[in-house]
């Protein structure tokens, strides 16, 4: 790994511990055990590396994503996978996270809207349709609206001013949302299978 690479993925690391607006470039250096000089070297200011690392986060969660969504026999399966990955994604995140590109980082937040408007919605939008093809997804839902009703719950959970951190921990606000969503789309035919790949992950948790 090169010393740029190691800079965006030691201050990636930091942010999402604990944020962004608390993470300084002291911080960062001294979490990688070089000088602050040697960052500037690389990256003119803590803004550009907040847009590449949350970059190549999303490169990684994208395709982490779509290996699950081309190796699944049915949309189910897909969810409940999707559903895995989010909460070991979520597993100790700073909630603050969002907020902090949305205030004090608008170049990040672009990169954030987009992946989150473009990438996500449309995934669940096919998944929505697959779905309701295969008979485990109601018939009468509207992929459109309830993708956006899906990707603007995933971004709700980190708003402190509704769930405030030291209330509340984000990947079980994520469940709860994730649980909520999939038990108002499903069929009974769809409910039945989900809850198998859930006692199933129960039961491999437990061995």
């Amino acid at each position: 790994m090169s010393i740029e690479e190691k800079i965006i993925t030691g201050a990636g690391e930091l942010f999402k511990k604990y944020g962004i607006r608390s993470v300084s470039m002291d911080d960062i250096a001294r979490h990688l055990s070089i000088s602050k000089k040697t960052i500037y070297q690389y990256y003119k200011d803590k803004d550009e590396i907040v847009s590449l690392s949350l970059k190549k986060h999303l490169e990684y969660e994208k395709q982490e994503y779509d290996q699950i969504f081309n190796n699944t026999s049915n949309a189910i399966e897909e969810l409940v996978k999707v559903s895995k990955c989010m909460r070991q994604d979520f597993k100790d995140m700073k909630p603050s996270l969002i907020f902090d590109m949305q205030k004090y980082h608008p170049n990040a937040w672009k990169v954030w809207l987009s992946f989150k408007n473009e990438y996500i919605k449309n995934q669940v939008m096919e998944n929505l349709k697959r779905g309701m093809a295969e008979g485990y997804f109601r018939e009468d839902l509207n992929p459109d609206i309830l993708a956006r009703l899906r990707v603007e719950l995933v971004q709700l959970a980190f708003d402190e001013d509704v769930f405030p951190a030291d209330q509340y921990n984000l990947r079980d606000l994520q469940l709860q949302f994730f649980n909520h969503f999939v038990h108002g789309i499903v069929t009974e035919k769809g409910r039945k299978l989900y809850q198998k790949h859930i006692d199933s992950e129960i039961s491999n948790q437990h061995k």
